[in-house]
């Protein structure tokens, strides 16, 4: 670690801003690496993603006859938590289409 700056070495923010889009693991970076700018953007964008997924499983619970619908938020969910991955990989901080504004409703 740079003790100057106290942030996490290159390789383990990239880690842990991969680990910000794959759903529940959002709590490792937010718990280990929630300090740092980079992976701050990543975690608030990869929680967006995650209430989303979490919001169409519990729809899809109540009102199963959507589910083919779900099945579609689902699949654009993971297209763009690919993109995120690709953007964190890239070393970008680039706001996803269509949810990226919401992760500005998160503060921490």
């Amino acid at each position: 670690m740079d003790s100057q700056y106290n942030t996490p070495p290159a390789g383990n923010k990239t880690l842990m801003g991969v680990l910000a889009y794959l759903g529940p693991l959002v709590i490792v970076p937010y718990v280990t690496a929630k300090d740092d700018p980079f992976v701050k953007f990543h975690i608030k964008q990869g929680l967006v993603l995650f209430v989303i997924e979490v919001g169409t499983w519990v729809l899809g619970m109540v009102m199963w006859p959507l589910m083919p619908l779900l099945g579609i938020v689902n699949l654009a969910t993971l297209v763009l938590a690919v993109i995120g991955i690709m953007n964190v990989l890239g070393g970008k901080e680039a706001e996803l289409p269509l949810v990226g504004k919401f992760s500005k409703h998160f503060s921490f």
